[in-house]
């Protein structure tokens, strides 16, 4: 026997999420009851492909077994299909009882312990599957594994039951969790330059970041970039062509005084394409980006462009070539931004994320106050924004072009409200051009950020549900003057937090924000991968029926959900 020779050649691709469901059974009911049961997996895995997406729109994969899992035997089988098809994410749809340790227990222990399990069922009574599910998550949760159980609804009888839309939202959303888990597992962003300006709140944590989420961090010089843009080392048919579409699309509104301004712009527009090549040719799912200060603000050197159109690119749904999945890209090599753009892109489906300073909060006193100082007492009185104040976000990099207008707004639409005006040449002496535009009001999303604790060795994120808001223009202008008006200003308003505790609980000078992000959606995760969830507004309640996930058993068991984090983090 000789050993095998594997090819000397592969394909370049990261293991993609495959989400294998299945079902126990009970070895003792009739044939009828069996045929419902293999029916209902068929209908849970074409629910879930229907509706789970990557991040670049395709569909996850999803395969479905029709064996049912009554006993070791069959767990052996279910468990060789799923290894034979890559699968790393479990979704049990019981419709009977069946013995926990004899079929659940033994297929998950063929699988690596991280991986993650959801037990779905209707809420039925003539062979209770969901006696089953509360007796193997007691099982499984007493031995330590993480699983989440989904007792939803389907008919109690006949052949071809269909899950109501309330338990198919709940699966999709942890469906959406899983596979940004494992998604993700493994992959890798890439940081130019060291520490972000110095902000602690915002170093790489390598190895927290390795151990911990499971993601690698590629670090490579700005020099290589600076020598690479030297070199020309991009298509210059390429970089013509993506200057005539930014020129086509924002039609004039390019701010250049003279030649040496085009071409540093056409640096900036090079940048995109190399830093675009070496993040494919590295199979990079994010990026980040130090600039300050020893690219473009360092007068001892030779400053550089700024890279805010480039960053901007990377976020956003399309560039000169069209439609794409958005690129997690941060500026000022901020890896807690990253990672908190980069998670929240892939739980919503692809929705590109928006990069902002926790700039200016106003207090409702205060943007009433200003309101009223402009001849605007009587404007719009009744206002979200006069009730609950807002923050001004707002930064100079990394504003995904999308969230100048409402989602599903076309490109065409969305450059219209874009402008590219010169940066400000006593912080970027390098010249080049900034990105500019302001958010329209109705986006719906959560407003987050990552930050780490290395006396515990955690991550934690910081959220709440937010809303952006429109302000009459003048008062918008006003605003925008106090800090910086030719950057990307959106108006931030948190759902629960006070604008008191919002700037008091702020873990950084970053924030940022994705529309079509699920609290939900975001918890299934945070719970996969151990990160503390810290929402300490006094007016949201801990757990809101059909807006939270329900707490998984394991941390009831533990002491709670922190107590558990702490523990399972520390492993």
């Amino acid at each position: 026997m000789s050993a095998i020779r594997l090819p000397d050649t592969q394909a370049h691709a990261a293991k993609e999420p495959t989400i294998g469901v299945f079902a126990t059974g009970d070895p003792r009911v009739d044939e009828e009851s069996r045929q419902r049961c293999r029916n209902i997996i068929g209908m849970a895995a074409d629910t879930i492909a229907d509706r789970v997406k990557m991040p670049d729109g395709s569909p996850v994969k999803v395969v479905w077994s029709p064996i049912l899992v009554d006993g070791e035997k069959q767990a052996d089988m279910v468990a060789r299909q799923f290894e034979a098809q890559g699968v790393n994410v479990l979704v049990c749809v019981p419709d009977t009882w069946a013995f926990p340790q004899l079929g659940l227990i033994s297929l998950l222990s063929q699988f690596p312990k991280d991986t993650p399990i959801n037990l779905t069922c209707g809420n039925s009574g003539p062979k209770p599957g969901v006696v089953f599910v509360h007796a193997a998550s007691g099982a499984v949760s007493q031995y330590g594994k993480l699983i989440h159980i989904n007792v939803g609804t389907w008919p109690d009888t006949g052949q071809n039951p269909v899950m109501t839309e309330a338990t198919a939202d709940a699966l999709v959303d942890w469906c959406y969790a899983a596979i940004t888990k494992v998604g993700l597992k493994g992959r890798r962003v890439i940081i130019f330059g060291h520490d972000s300006m110095g902000m602690e709140t915002a170093l790489m944590h390598v190895l927290p970041t390795r151990n911990l989420l499971g993601l690698e961090i590629t670090r490579l010089d700005m020099k290589l970039l600076a020598d690479m843009l030297q070199k020309k080392a991009y298509c210059p048919d390429e970089l013509r062509e993506l200057r005539a579409w930014i020129d086509r699309m924002v039609n004039g509104r390019v701010e250049l005084r003279d030649e040496a301004d085009s071409e540093r712009f056409n640096q900036s527009l090079a940048m995109y394409l190399i830093v675009r090549d070496l993040m494919a040719d590295l199979n990079a799912v994010g990026g980040g980006f130090m600039s300050q200060l020893e690219w473009g603000s360092d007068r001892r050197g030779i400053p550089l462009p700024v890279a805010d159109a480039m960053e901007s690119m990377f976020n956003a749904t399309f560039d000169h070539r069209g439609k794409k999945p958005p690129i997690p890209f941060a500026t000022e090599a901020d890896v807690q931004g990253l990672l908190t753009m980069l998670f929240a892109t892939w739980l919503s489906g692809g929705n590109p994320p928006l990069f902002m300073d926790f700039r200016k909060v106003w207090e409702p006193w205060e943007i009433n106050q200003k309101a009223e100082s402009l001849g605007l007492a009587q404007v719009e009185p009744d206002a979200l924004w006069r009730r609950k104040g807002l923050v001004d976000g707002d930064n100079s990099g990394s504003a995904a072009f999308d969230w100048a207008a409402m989602p599903g707004a076309t490109p065409e639409d969305i450059m219209a409200r874009v402008s590219l005006p010169l940066a400000e040449d006593f912080y970027f002496p390098g010249g080049g051009n900034c990105v500019s535009f302001t958010s329209p009001g109705g986006i719906e999303g959560i407003a987050a950020r990552m930050a780490y604790s290395g006396e515990q060795n955690i991550f934690s994120l910081i959220w709440d549900e937010a809303v952006t808001v429109d302000l009459p223009e003048k008062l918008s202008l006003a605003v925008a003057n106090t800090s910086t008006p030719i950057w990307p200003h959106t108006y931030v308003v948190p759902k629960y937090a006070s604008m008191g505790e919002y700037k008091q609980f702020a873990p950084a000078n970053h924030f940022h924000m994705t529309w079509g992000l699920k609290p939900a959606v975001l918890e299934y995760w945070m719970d996969l991968a151990h990160v503390l969830s810290v929402t300490p507004w006094q007016a949201r309640p801990a757990y809101i029926e059909g807006v939270d996930r329900p707490t998984p058993l394991l941390h009831l068991l533990n002491g709670g959900e922190v107590a558990t984090k702490l523990r399972l983090a520390g492993r």
